[in-house]
């Protein structure tokens, strides 16, 4: 695009996209003008209620590189090899993420990469940032978008041409659009919830410090992913009601002995479980579809406010990075904002869909699979097979968490035809040897053409 002087845009929201997405556009000359509801995040603590943890992989590395922060990010990750899986006997085992070095996830606290990111973006000369301002939503008509400035009570308007909605998953731009009539927009909310839980550092040191943990149950699941201080965040993914549900810990009693049953090695960790359990809020997971994301270059959504997921895939930080670098590079074109706008929606929208579905399916796998002799052994033939056909067979997983050149609808589209194909070769034997049959061979040959030859584009 060509920056004509004086361009201004203005991004509603700071958090991990908006910051980001700040810092790439003032790198090409763009004037942004950042809007946060919150207090500087430099300055206090992180906002209660939402995710300490996530999975930083291959698609935001590559974000965080092109916005050159990467180097100032390295320090907050900790990397996670495998899922440790602790059975309820208390085995636990570690399943591999990938095969190759480089292929771990990252564990990273929100709240410190919030503040690398807008830290950096407010360095730079074309950004302003402001804080404690709540957005009340934007009239398209007037071409104006509303905040409240929360210190002060005074309420005021910007003008609206174009403005970026980075706002999350309960965004106040959305809300405003679809009340107006100008999108239509369908929650999907999960009758599951989540709590999270804290293991402090001088409990942790008995827990792998470099994989993700789970302790899978069917119906539900808890994870704890690993702190730069030694302690783990630890998640609970249980039902809303019912038998076992959130609604059936409603008693210290029920919460200790829950736990005691389900996870007894975890409750080991946890001395002060029925005091957290009681203060920590409960959080509804969910997804969100909205059409369109953009109205003409006056109004865009991005990440979580256009289409927010469930964290099974940790793909939800990692999908609003790919979609700040897709719309980076989108800017770069000699064209203007309605042009970028929809060009971005058209990019985005099926790969976006594609994790979305993936990442509520992960939660199957997560809660109950991994305890399955069978995927295990199929997870076996797929490294296998990704050794012997590398230009061929890569996992869904790994093409998801590894290979940010492969776009999300490739990987689930090849991904369904590679568990097919797992499938078959595990009726006719199975296990890592049959990767070296030449029904494998044969299979491969007829179904999935070499990377790159005939796969879809994107970024």
């Amino acid at each position: 695009m060509n920056v004509p002087p004086g361009a201004r845009i203005n991004i509603v929201g700071a958090g991990l996209a908006g910051a980001l997405l700040a810092l790439l556009l003032a790198r090409r000359g763009i004037a942004v003008a950042l809007f946060e509801r919150r207090p500087d995040p430099r300055q206090v603590w992180p906002e209660r209620g939402r995710s300490i943890n996530l999975a930083l992989a291959a698609r935001g590395l590559r974000a965080l590189e092109r916005a050159a922060v990467l180097e100032s990010v390295k320090p907050l990750l900790i990397p996670m090899r495998g899922r440790m899986v602790h059975e309820r006997g208390g085995t636990t085992a570690l399943q591999p993420y990938g095969q190759r070095e480089h292929e771990v996830i990252y564990s990273v606290g929100r709240g410190d990469l919030n503040r690398v990111l807008i830290e950096a973006a407010a360095r730079h000369a074309n950004v302003s940032v402001h804080f404690n301002q709540q957005c009340l939503g934007v009239d398209a008509r007037a071409q104006l978008v509303s905040f409240r400035d929360a210190v002060t009570g005074r309420e005021y308007q910007v003008p609206l041409a174009p403005t970026i909605a980075a706002d999350g998953a309960g965004s106040a731009v959305r809300v405003s659009l679809a009340t107006a009539g100008l999108l239509e927009v369908r929650e999907e909310w999960l009758d599951h919830d989540y709590k999270e839980l804290t293991i402090p550092a001088d409990a942790a040191g008995v827990l792998e410090r470099h994989a993700l943990h789970i302790w899978p149950r069917g119906g539900f699941m808890l994870i704890a992913l690993p702190n730069t201080d030694g302690s783990f965040t630890a998640t609970l993914f249980l039902a809303r009601s019912g038998a076992q549900s959130f609604a059936a810990l409603a008693t210290a009693e029920a919460v200790q002995g829950f736990f005691a049953r389900e996870f007894a090695d975890a409750l080991r960790l946890l001395p002060d479980l029925p005091a957290q359990f009681s203060a920590h809020p409960q959080g509804q997971l969910g997804t969100v579809h909205a059409a369109p994301w953009h109205l003409g270059g006056e109004v865009l959504l991005l990440g979580d406010a256009a289409h927010a997921i469930v964290p099974f895939h940790g793909q939800g930080m990692n999908a609003a990075f790919e979609d700040c670098t897709e719309l980076d590079a989108l800017s770069a074109a000699p064209e203007r904002w309605p042009g970028v706008f929809a060009r971005f929606e058209r990019s985005r929208r099926q790969n976006t869909a594609a994790i979305a579905q993936m990442a509520l399916e992960n939660y199957l796998e997560m809660r109950d699979a991994v305890l399955d002799a069978g995927f295990v052994r199929r997870k076996a033939l797929a490294m296998a097979l990704e050794r012997r056909f590398p230009d061929r067979f890569i996992p869904r997983y790994s093409m998801v968490m590894f290979h940010p050149e492969i776009p999300y609808a490739e990987a689930q589209r090849r991904g369904a035809v590679q568990e097919q194909l797992l499938h078959e070769l595990d009726a006719v034997g199975g296990g890592p040897g049959a990767a070296d049959s030449a029904l494998a061979e044969r299979l491969i040959g007829a179904r999935l053409p070499a990377l790159g030859s005939g796969t879809e584009g994107g970024c």
